[in-house]
């Protein structure tokens, strides 16, 4: 949560000003700290409220279209991206796609997105460290969903704040690239924990880095006893069309729910 790690920059969250404030405030000296602590913990907790009020309508409108959505969530660097260019090609001709992207700055994601054939709307946080549901509510609106879809959205590269904003996705699914430590999802456990699925990404490095594949599941499954696993490689293509297959199943299982 933003007070928490520290993010004071108030877009996209409700009531910015009052958020702003009570984040980057100094304490007065003599301040009774486990008041301001009491005070800052109400706080995060309306946040949060508010938040999650706006994830239930998007939930709802996303049921009730039957759409398909999954929060990409990991650090920077974890290969999103490439991952979500790699699946649209796969599927763009069988199943609707689109994708919101949110990065602190630039449009480059959701330029790579457009390019690989489906909509994309961008998210330039600024100083703030995850997308919000209210956020996503707005972007939902530019895109114009078909029922039906998919829709990816590629949270912000943060494996803290992420974790605790539902944004009314069907699952939270955590890439985590052999390039990082085996012992992340014990860093991060909230992370692991929220998650429904986790992508072991760029497993054709494995052979140059130090990275116990089996560890990282284990240590997981500490957190997260029922988290899922793929193992694969989106820019070499190893394993996914396990992926794809797993994105397909999620699928149908709207369609049974609906019938």
């Amino acid at each position: 949560m933003c007070g928490i790690c520290g993010c004071g920059y108030p877009h996209p969250h409700p009531e910015p000003q009052k958020h702003r404030f009570v984040l980057n405030r100094k304490l007065d000296a003599g301040h009774d700290h486990e008041h301001s602590a009491a005070r800052l913990l109400k706080i995060e907790q309306d946040l949060l409220g508010k938040n999650n009020a706006y994830a239930e309508q998007n939930r709802t409108y996303f049921e009730r279209r039957h759409i398909f959505v999954l929060n990409l969530v990991s650090s920077p660097g974890s290969g999103k991206t490439t991952l979500l260019v790699e699946t649209i090609k796969a599927l763009k001709d069988r199943i609707p796609i689109a994708v919101i992207e949110g990065d602190q700055q630039t449009e480059h994601d959701a330029e790579r997105i457009r390019a690989a054939g489906v909509p994309a709307v961008q998210i330039n946080t600024g100083r703030a460290c995850h997308l919000d549901a209210q956020g996503i509510g707005h972007a939902v609106e530019k895109l114009g969903l078909r029922s039906h879809s998919l829709l990816a959205i590629e949270n912000v590269g943060n494996l803290v704040c992420p974790s605790s904003f539902d944004l009314g996705e069907a699952h939270k699914v955590v890439v985590l690239s052999v390039t990082e430590g085996d012992d992340k999802p014990l860093k991060y456990p909230d992370m692991f924990h929220a998650a429904d699925l986790m992508l072991i990404n760029k497993t054709d490095l494995l052979p140059y880095v130090d990275f116990d594949v089996e560890r990282c599941i284990g240590f997981a499954r500490q957190v997260n006893p029922d988290i899922g696993v793929i193992r694969l490689s989106a820019a070499k293509g190893e394993n996914f069309s396990v992926w794809l297959d797993w994105l397909s199943s999620g699928m149908a299982g709207m369609k049974a729910k609906r019938l």
